[in-house]
């Protein structure tokens, strides 16, 4: 084998493995019968399909997945991992592509959305729970449309939709501690993921 396909296999893999550990589901488990993408309400507005999605994981494509705007789309309804006849969790891949994303910083491809994420995992984790008013604001000022929906605010908070105080703050230490222990569990797994392995026997013989 060529030293150019051992490294594409070792690629390819590699991000099969780390959607599989993100995910807790084995996208390698995905036959293609297309089931996802016939019950998916939202295939219409995307640029990849949930089975060519799933495809290109197994590929390891991962430019092309982490740079596609259907994982930005997906509303988390869960009807495609509903309808897998394999028990292939994709709503958790699509979560676990939108972090990795996130993380690379390759949010371009539907950035309002990108924005709009990271923006209510703040309101969350600084109150306790979502501060609408504040999030329509930043989301706006943020994507550089400071009227848009802007007749639509006062109607809201006529009939009592939407507060511009902000609801009653949520119990804000506990959801602090909750961010705070997820972002310890993910230091941990990126340590371990990159710690390189024991050269020596498992079977413990000596070296």
């Amino acid at each position: 084998m060529k030293l150019g396909s051992v490294a594409r296999e070792k690629t390819r893999s590699g991000f099969l493995a780390e959607v599989r550990r993100r995910s807790g589901t084995n996208p390698a488990d995905c036959y293609q019968c297309g089931k996802c993408t016939a019950g998916c309400p939202l295939t219409f507005a995307g640029d990849l399909d949930p089975a060519r999605v799933m495809r290109l994981v197994q590929l390891g494509q991962r430019d092309a997945v982490l740079q596609s705007r259907t994982i930005w789309l997906c509303a988390s309804c869960e009807t495609c991992t509903t309808r897998c006849p394999q028990e292939v969790d994709l709503a958790s891949v699509m979560d676990a592509l939108r972090i990795m994303a996130r993380e690379a910083g390759l949010t371009q491809a539907a950035r309002e959305v990108a924005i709009a994420n990271a923006g209510l995992l703040g309101s969350v984790k600084s109150r306790g729970r979502v501060h609408e008013m504040m999030l329509v604001l930043q989301q706006n000022l943020r994507t550089l449309h400071l009227f848009r929906d802007a007749e639509k605010g006062p109607v809201l908070m006529l009939k009592g939709k939407m507060d511009p105080l902000g609801h009653k703050r949520g119990a804000r230490d506990q959801v602090r501690r909750l961010f705070e222990n997820v972002a310890r569990m993910e230091a941990a797994e990126r340590a371990a993921s990159t710690t390189p392995r024991c050269a020596c026997s498992d079977e413990g013989g000596e070296a």
